[in-house]
């Protein structure tokens, strides 16, 4: 069988698994947020390196997001204001790129974007430190599980393509 046949039948029987992880547990994890961290997986090259790559990358975006979040209700203010915070943000979270480990920059962003989308379209108080961190543990952990997921889409799909 050719990898793409196989990654077909592997990533579609796991986002199967994955969509019901998601919409038939009480996880709370985020069906898109996942797949995000999936194709991430794959954007970083894949394997092991990509596994971490993306993982980590995806944390400090979190993190960046998470503050950037949190900073915009303690400043508060006009449209301006908050322009200028968040493009301070991602000054900060594209500067991360001077630490090896945090150089992935397109995986930084997925996870700045999907903290930054789930907590403002969830309606969380920006304010509640508690509950902007709560969000961002549930946009990283999905993206994680994503990233995972990648992981053994492609093991699975390279042991098909050998076996065939």
């Amino acid at each position: 069988m050719n990898i793409i046949t196989a990654l077909a039948i592997s990533i579609g029987v796991l986002a199967a698994l994955a969509t019901y992880l998601c919409l038939g547990t009480s996880l709370g994890l985020q069906v898109w947020a996942l797949f995000v961290g999936w194709g991430s997986f794959y954007h970083t090259g894949g394997k092991a390196d990509g596994l971490t790559k993306s993982a980590i990358n995806h944390a400090w975006g979190v993190v960046v997001a998470a503050v950037t979040l949190f900073m915009v209700a303690v400043v508060g203010g006009s449209v301006l204001v908050t322009s200028i915070i968040v493009g301070i943000s991602v000054v900060v979270l594209v500067l991360g790129a001077h630490v090896p480990v945090l150089a992935t920059i397109p995986a930084a962003v997925y996870g700045y974007a999907s903290t930054a989308a789930f907590t403002l379209l969830s309606g969380v108080a920006l304010g509640d430190l508690g509950a902007v961190l709560k969000s961002a543990v549930v946009v990283l952990a999905s993206l994680v599980i994503g990233n995972l997921f990648g992981f053994v889409s492609e093991k699975i799909a390279g042991g098909m393509a050998k076996a065939a």
